[in-house]
């Protein structure tokens, strides 16, 4: 309807150039907003105050002008019940209850595809997520970011993109080193309190579990490589590779286990082995943004916007952490990637620019500003009132493991995506469990299930119709006319949610729609005997259900049939 009553205004605002009331060169955004107050109409527009100086003319009088345009129109007033104009000079559109029931027979016809789009038009889009170090099991941080990376690729997809997910490990480095030794370690014996413990090694429990594997010549796969561990505490590269892969294993099932998948594993040690790190670099320096001083070799960052210049290589030979990550987004972009995406956490807010200006630095067209990020802010996991600090494998962290132990894979991925990511986020396991109102996921669920039950009892009563002859203007109570406004609104907030990369927008619809479902099941009787009512409520009844589904979808969490 929005589109409607917009294309309709545009056709009085030409109305009013030809007249000579408004300019030919002026050019109005004319926008459509739902009101807060179904008092005052379903939608808004404030065009009357956007052209009232164009026109010369005050507000209101102008507003008076366009509704009396817009009454002259027959096929308008059947969708319009009424207008009226507000405050300084707002026009409020009441809709019609056949306009309003026009989102049932859009969604019964669409089913899984309403609210779908072509905004991206088939073009190409890369997802970078996750992108754990593969040195410990997913912490919680990591699984914020594959719930939130995830929903943006299903975001994405529902509205026309060609999504490539993929995950880049950065298995070189010092890191690395640390894990491999601190495995070794293990495998001699040694406990994270001997004093001949590495000094930046690692301490969980999963240390163990990966050198007694090695030590007992297990077999792991990652990635479709396999890599055979043997009784030989000394060979360190051996250890290295068997340590990875096993840390890699883990992570991707954990991701299974999360509902994630990836199209591409990338691993920064092959942009080493392939030389496309020198590469890059050497392709700095020709181009004159590297400068020596102190014995390192320094980006001129600050040509591209950076408060200061940024060493690249270091005075001990090796590269600093965003060097490598040039060279891998110069890959990106040469693989045919105009648009890429990077969902990472928030403290990778530094290596922004520096990755940004060595792409400038390049010369290779790609556009300034070019990739774009989704950075998520930490998570605190609460318990009893208490902030859950370790896990019992890991250690130091809470896991994205535990979580989904905890809670299952359904309310872990709902409350990590439910809150914006610049928004720091609290993880209340209590309330995650917990069969109530007050826990979001469960109230979305059970509205869903809620209708089905619905739907199975109408069958068993032998209760049947048909769309083509259900007299949908039955629907006149005030919570079926606000639950029939929310349900209109699904394709707008998914098109906003692609285009904001904002998935937490989803999760807030979700909400809202349970809220307007529940309030119109505790008020209204669906198993009436007059038919037309019960035809016109089943008829609702699965329209609501089907979006709640497809709402569900896009944030990756089940819609079960009965809780």
């Amino acid at each position: 309807m929005k589109a409607f009553i917009i294309s309709q205004l545009d056709q009085v605002v030409s109305q009013l150039k030809s007249e000579g009331l408004l300019p030919e060169e002026f050019q109005p955004r004319i926008q459509i907003d739902n009101t807060k107050d179904k008092a005052h109409g379903d939608l808004a527009s404030n065009l009357a105050l956007m052209a009232a100086k164009q026109a010369g003319m005050k507000p209101r009088d102008l507003a008076e002008k366009l509704v009396a345009l817009l009454q002259a129109d027959a096929a308008f007033m059947q969708k319009v019940s009424k207008m009226e104009i507000a405050g300084p000079g707002f026009i409020n559109f009441f809709l019609s209850t056949s306009a309003l029931t026009s989102v049932i027979k859009e969604v019964l016809a669409q089913e899984s595809t309403f609210g779908q789009s072509n905004q991206g038009q088939g073009e190409k889009v890369q997802v970078e997520f996750v992108s754990a170090n593969p040195t410990g099991p997913l912490h919680v941080g990591h699984g914020r970011g594959a719930a939130v990376g995830d929903c943006l690729c299903r975001l994405l997809e529902a509205t026309g993109w060609k999504v490539t997910r993929e995950f880049y490990y950065n298995d070189a480095g010092a890191q690395i080193n640390n894990l491999a030794l601190s495995v070794q370690a293990r495998a001699k014996g040694l406990t994270p309190e001997d004093p001949s413990w590495p000094e930046d090694g690692y301490r969980g429990d999963y240390i163990q579990d990966v050198a007694t594997a090695y030590m007992a010549g297990e077999t792991v796969t990652a990635d479709d490589r396999q890599v055979k561990g043997a009784a030989d505490a000394e060979d360190l590269e051996a250890i290295r590779y068997f340590a990875v892969a096993s840390l890699r294993r883990e992570q991707d099932l954990d991701l299974k286990a999360f509902g994630v998948d990836f199209d591409v594993f990338f691993l920064e040690s092959s942009l080493y082995q392939e030389g496309k790190v020198e590469e890059a670099v050497q392709a700095l320096i020709e181009n004159g943004f590297t400068y020596e001083e102190g014995g390192a070799l320094w980006l001129k960052t600050t040509e591209f916007g950076d408060d200061k210049d940024r060493v690249m290589r270091k005075t001990d030979g090796g590269y600093t952490y965003f060097v490598p990550d040039v060279a891998y987004h110069l890959n990106k972009w040469q693989r045919g990637f105009k648009k890429v995406i990077n969902e990472q956490g928030a403290d990778h807010h530094s290596t922004i620019t520096r990755v940004r200006a060595g792409l400038q630095g390049l010369k290779v067209d790609i556009p300034e500003g070019w990739p774009d990020y989704v950075l998520h802010q930490m998570v605190t996991v609460m318990r009893s009132g208490e902030e859950v600090k370790i896990s019992k494998r890991a250690g130091s962290y809470v896991t994205l493991r535990d979580l989904i132990d905890e809670v299952g894979c359904d309310a872990t991925r709902y409350f990590l995506a439910a809150r914006a990511a610049t928004s720091q986020l609290t993880f209340d396991i209590d309330l995650a469990r917990s069969q109530t109102n007050d826990n979001p996921v469960y109230y979305i669920q059970y509205a869903h299930a809620r209708l089905c039950s619905v739907a199975r009892q109408a069958e068993e009563k032998g209760y049947s119709w048909s769309l083509e002859t259900t007299d949908l203007e039955q629907l006149q109570s005030e919570q079926e006319q606000a639950l029939l406004n929310q349900l209109a609104r699904f394709p707008e907030v998914v098109s906003i949610a692609a285009r904001e990369l904002e998935p937490h927008q989803i999760a807030q619809y979700l909400r809202d729609l349970a809220a307007a479902m529940h309030s119109w099941y505790n008020a209204c009787q669906f198993l009436v005997e007059d038919e037309a009512l019960r035809s016109a409520r089943l008829a609702l009844a699965a329209a609501t259900r089907q979006v709640l589904n497809n709402g569900l979808h896009l944030l990756g969490v089940s819609a079960p049939e009965s809780m």
